[in-house]
């Protein structure tokens, strides 16, 4: 039992905790108010910009823009980005980067279309087949990382490559139309099937991703293996003394990843009917755009899945929006990248509150 010196004590220690805790708050003032809350919520920057965006172009547009129409339509162009974005977004937070995305889901398409047409193999194997083939990838790219101690940035640099050029030989540059993969594969084509809500037309895919990302956000935040990804991201020696096998983790990131961007892939056939090697060429700095738009922090450690989710929409909130408004094509990139910088010097801002 306790003694009432001990009891004493403890009361004292706790408001000696309010007190400091109070005095914190008071000194920190609105605008480090602000910066603490940005730095407990970071994806709280990307959806206030998503937000805004909306009104903006809902007050010049109206009911062009706030239509069932456009909205889902805005949902049907970034479902690609968004899927691969997510893979991208858990190798950045472990402090990484992963060039080869797009052509690990480009690639990934193609071994499905060709087993089933080139081989005969049935379609629903050869989509089994993408999906290991983009895992085997991850794993690759991971063990390489991990085991060989190379930086992520060469490795996927180079696998980017490599797979860029299997893609190429190995299809010979050749792409299989939709009309025969709608005769004899529909369900390469299954991504891409469209059903209407309340005027809203949404595809599979659009509720794969959002799928994907509900998950992700959950593991997370709520599992064991999601505190080691950000453990590793903030600080893998720290994480290693505390009992983390980053090696593993990391090895499992990139693994899903590549998993996650074979679904890109399926998704990929949906969206454009076709298997075409050419197609997805820009999906790794497209995805790398979502996700430091999304406020994911490059230096790891620091992010949200559901940051990244907001980034993708609101690129495709402003290229809808410009294009309907008539606007140079142009003024998307340049937007966009004014938005990149932005988020890159509020995440150095956002920072200093854990310097």
């Amino acid at each position: 039992m306790p003694s009432d010196t001990d009891n004493y004590e403890t009361v004292v220690r706790e408001r000696r905790a309010e007190k400091v805790a109070e005095f914190e708050e008071h000194h920190r003032g609105f605008m480090g108010n602000v910066q603490h809350a940005l730095h407990v919520t970071p994806s709280l920057v990307p959806l206030i910009v998503l937000v805004a965006s909306l009104i903006l172009f809902g007050v010049l547009l109206g009911s062009r823009f706030f239509s069932p129409f456009a909205l889902t339509l805005i949902l049907q162009q970034v479902q690609i980005v968004g899927i691969v974005a997510a893979a991208q977004s858990l190798v950045i937070l472990t402090a990484g980067i992963d060039l080869s995305v797009g052509a690990i889901a480009v690639m990934s398409s193609v071994v499905m279309g060709q087993f089933s047409f080139r081989y005969g193999i049935p379609p629903a194997v050869a989509v089994v087949c993408g999906l290991a083939f983009g895992t085997a990838v991850g794993a690759l790219n991971g063990w390489l990382v991990a085991r060989m101690k190379l930086p992520p940035f060469i490795v996927t640099l180079g696998m980017w490559q490599i797979v860029l050029a299997a893609n190429f030989l190995y299809s010979a540059n050749e792409t299989i139309r939709s009309q025969d993969i709608a005769a004899e594969a529909p369900i390469l084509q299954a991504m891409g099937a469209k059903f209407e809500v309340a005027g809203a037309v949404f595809t599979v895919g659009v509720v794969f991703m959002v799928c994907l990302v509900m998950v992700l956000a959950y593991a997370l935040k709520h599992t064991a293996w999601g505190r080691h990804v950000y453990a590793v991201g903030d600080d893998p020696e720290a994480a290693e003394l505390s009992g983390v096998n980053v090696k593993m983790t990391l090895i499992s990131v990139y693994a899903l990843a590549g998993l996650i961007c074979a679904f890109a892939g399926w998704a990929l056939i949906g969206r454009i009917g076709s298997v075409s090697p050419t197609s997805g060429q820009l999906l790794n700095i497209e995805s790398i755009t979502a996700v430091v738009i999304g406020g994911i922090s490059l230096f790891g450690g620091r992010g949200s899945i559901l940051g990244t989710f907001f980034g993708a929409l609101i690129v495709g909130v402003f290229t809808l929006g410009l294009r309907l408004a008539g606007a140079d094509a142009q003024w998307t990139f340049l937007l966009i990248g004014v938005l990149i910088i932005a988020a890159v010097a509020v995440d150095q801002w956002i920072r200093k509150v854990s310097a």
